[in-house]
């Protein structure tokens, strides 16, 4: 019988997949094109993305954020460490620029690795744990880590999409 906790890193398994299809081999040039004045970069998408399974994950497992191990400063972006992408100006997006397909999908990996370590030691149990008491109801481990799940194939679905855009025939 599969687990839960086997179904989740199933699903966040298949956004790394996303994020290196959608990623690999391109320049920073085509990293940082954006289709339309306010639309977002592949660079912006999978930055966010991650950073916001960085954000999230390593809330709930209680250790630190992969970002700050360093990551941060290798990116070198105009933002607090704690930036996440959430609500950001095009200007912000358009600040996601000079970055290379192999730090992005550094990054992408350290904190894949770090999630997949975190649900390899989850039982169904676990999941019902409240983590966020601000809502009703109380949001529960379960239903963060799907949200994580649904917010991050989103955004490497649009990042494929530009991706199609940049490379088409």
């Amino acid at each position: 019988m599969t687990t839960a906790a086997e179904t989740l890193r199933t699903a966040y398994d298949n956004i790394a997949a996303a994020v290196e299809s959608a990623v690999d081999g391109l320049t920073p040039e085509q990293l940082a094109t954006r289709p339309g004045p306010q639309a977002n970069s592949i660079a912006w998408l999978v930055w966010h993305l991650t950073r916001v399974q960085d954000d999230h994950v390593s809330e709930v497992a209680g250790r630190e954020q992969t970002w700050t191990t360093g990551w941060a400063d290798r990116f070198a972006l105009p933002f607090a460490p704690e930036e996440t992408g959430y609500g950001m100006s095009t200007d912000d997006v358009a600040a996601v620029a000079g970055i290379g397909a192999e730090l992005l999908l550094g990054y992408h990996r350290a904190v894949h690795q770090a999630t997949d370590s975190f649900l390899t030691g989850l039982a169904d149990d676990d999941l019902d744990r409240v983590v966020d008491e601000s809502y009703d109801p109380p949001v529960t481990l379960g239903v963060r880590l799907v949200s994580v799940v649904t917010d991050d194939l989103m955004h490497a679905g649009q990042a494929a999409y530009v991706r199609g855009l940049l490379t088409a025939g």
